[in-house]
């Protein structure tokens, strides 16, 4: 089976965030960029032209498709900051009801600048997913 098509550049991740037009977006991506690598520890790496990742996993489906992928991260996007929270929120819903103006995809949050949300609140979504991942996907 394929793996995963997105993988692991050598670009910078703060060079790419000097990149995003949108002011708003690349002074947001600074402070996710700061606060990921501060709550993870980890060195961030560019996924793909525009993923922004810390730490990485290896999985397996059923299907027999297997790769690795970030733990957590984000992309500032055109339209709005995606921030990747995996693996998913199906239990967060009482703390995402206290984070501010999102939107909510399958493992991931669209929000449109963070001045929309509580950081606090983003950061304990942060912990959580890792934990979770940690459950699954041990270091």
């Amino acid at each position: 089976m394929a793996a995963n098509k997105t993988q692991p550049t050598p670009v910078s991740p703060a060079d790419f965030i000097e990149t995003v037009e949108h002011p708003v977006r690349r002074e947001d991506a600074r402070t996710l960029l700061a606060l990921m690598s501060r709550i993870t520890g980890w060195e961030a790496k560019m996924w793909g032209p525009s993923m922004i990742g810390f730490g990485e996993y290896h999985y397996r489906y059923e299907s027999g498709r297997e790769g690795d992928f970030l733990r957590t991260g984000f992309s500032p996007r055109k339209t709005s900051m995606v921030v990747y929270i995996l693996p998913g929120y199906a239990d967060y819903s009482d703390t995402l009801s206290w984070l501010g103006k999102h939107k909510l995809g399958k493992s991931c949050l669209y929000i449109n600048k963070l001045a929309d949300i509580d950081l606090s609140v983003l950061e304990e979504l942060i912990r959580a997913g890792l934990d979770d991942m940690e459950k699954k996907y041990p270091l």
